[in-house]
């Protein structure tokens, strides 16, 4: 049965209960309760197409929930099971992604659906997957291993834990419920026996659509409006940036279509951080922080003038600015879609917050793309004493299955 069939009162009477049980506790509450199942809500009904030119997940818009999660294929799998894979994680998906049970719906059967996310609609969910640089080895096909997945160069402020970093195979889970993300995370993880184990896992999550007045961009958890230079997929040249074109020739045209994910799990020191006073915190980013004006002047959406200088002749965007060092005018035009989530993992051995971004972002080629901008960010960014970079994966995403077709077809039986 579709998961849209089962949608309860959750929604629409949830909103008016939490205002009447302020007053009113439980009872209030239950009176609010409908006898009738009510429609599935705006969140609950937004569905996304698994199927198309591109993957899902990298241009929808962000989620509020999120899972990261990387794997590595057993001893003795290979490509066989590569693909037996490919084709249950791309089956799962699309159904999932329609609003529709995991399995079977047998409930004696090996792929049974949880139940997690019966009342709940599609909920924006996307499941997008790539391949890591060591899955081309595994699978004997490391003649079709593209030059984009050469190893990132080492950065000088990089703290990188390995076993939380790359992995053949990796999955990005965004949804905007909860349980509907937590879902699609246990279906991939049981669909990934007997080929594969879990490598690391990361969680994230992004502000729910519908809590603020007007539609914005997002804030990080240092409190900056984080997204403002994102390319637009409306701007001429998006597709040239963000997807590898179609052009592509052989051995690598089974990434037409695709993108390259830059992904790092950055620790935010959110202690030292918010000792800083607001003005000093602008100083750092070069954006104001209650609008994500800069500080050049203007509104959020206002081009950053790097040569504006005050009355005391000092630029306005200082020398070292986060927004000054990584805008594209300062890197020769290089570009990629950030598309993060912020994470929280409670309290760390010293105290302080385990917490920040689950940075990740898309390009056509990581090394016009996210290199040049970290290599610069590297030797002078104001922000750089504030965070730390904790882990690392850099991952091909194909292009989007056609109905019918499986993620990573084109590669995995050519």
């Amino acid at each position: 049965m579709s998961r849209r069939r089962l949608i309860g009162g959750a929604g629409a009477a949830g909103a008016a209960g939490l205002v009447l049980g302020a007053a009113g506790g439980a009872a209030g509450y239950a009176a609010t309760r409908p006898d009738e199942p009510a429609a599935l809500t705006t969140v609950g009904s937004t569905e996304v197409m698994f199927h198309g030119k591109h993957q899902p997940g990298i241009t929808t818009p962000l989620q509020a929930r999120g899972h990261l999660v990387a794997f590595d294929l057993v001893p003795g799998a290979g490509r066989k099971e590569a693909i037996a894979l490919m084709r249950r994680w791309s089956a799962t998906a699309g159904r999932l992604m329609a609003g529709e049970p995991a399995g079977n719906g047998a409930a004696d059967g090996p792929d049974h659906d949880t139940g997690i996310a019966l009342d709940a609609g599609p909920s924006s969910l996307t499941v997008t997957f790539g391949f890591g640089r060591t899955f081309f080895e595994r699978t004997g096909l490391t003649d079709r291993r593209p030059p984009g997945l050469d190893p990132l160069p080492p950065f000088s402020s990089d703290h990188i834990d390995a076993a939380r970093s790359n992995g053949d195979l990796w999955v990005q889970i965004g949804a905007d419920d909860a349980l509907v993300a937590f879902h699609a995370l246990r279906a991939v993880q049981k669909e990934a026996a007997p080929a594969a184990r879990v490598r690391w896992q990361m969680n994230g999550f992004n502000r729910a659509p519908g809590a603020t007045a007007r539609p914005m961009t997002a804030r990080n958890l240092m409190g900056q409006i984080d997204g403002t230079n994102n390319p637009k997929p409306s701007e001429s040249d998006f597709d040239r940036r963000i997807f590898v074109p179609d052009t592509t020739d052989a051995p690598y045209d089974w990434l037409a279509g695709g993108s390259y994910a830059v992904v790092r799990r950055i620790r935010m020191l959110l202690d030292d951080w918010e000792k800083l006073p607001v003005e000093r915190q602008e100083q750092v980013i070069g954006r104001r922080k209650q609008d994500g004006a800069p500080l050049s002047g203007g509104t959020e959406t206002t081009a950053l003038d790097l040569d504006r200088a005050g009355p005391d002749g000092k630029l306005l965007i200082p020398d070292n600015a986060h927004a000054r060092i990584s805008s594209p005018g300062k890197n020769s035009g290089a570009a990629m879609l950030r598309r993060p989530f912020s994470y929280h993992d409670g309290i760390s051995a010293d105290g302080a917050p385990d917490a920040g971004l689950l940075f990740i972002c898309w390009q056509a080629d990581p090394l016009r793309g996210f290199v040049p901008v970290q290599r610069k960010l590297d030797r002078g960014d104001a922000l750089s004493p504030f965070i730390r970079h904790e882990a690392s994966g850099l991952f091909a995403v194909p292009g989007g299955a056609a109905d019918g077709e499986y993620v990573g077809q084109r590669l995995l039986e050519s």
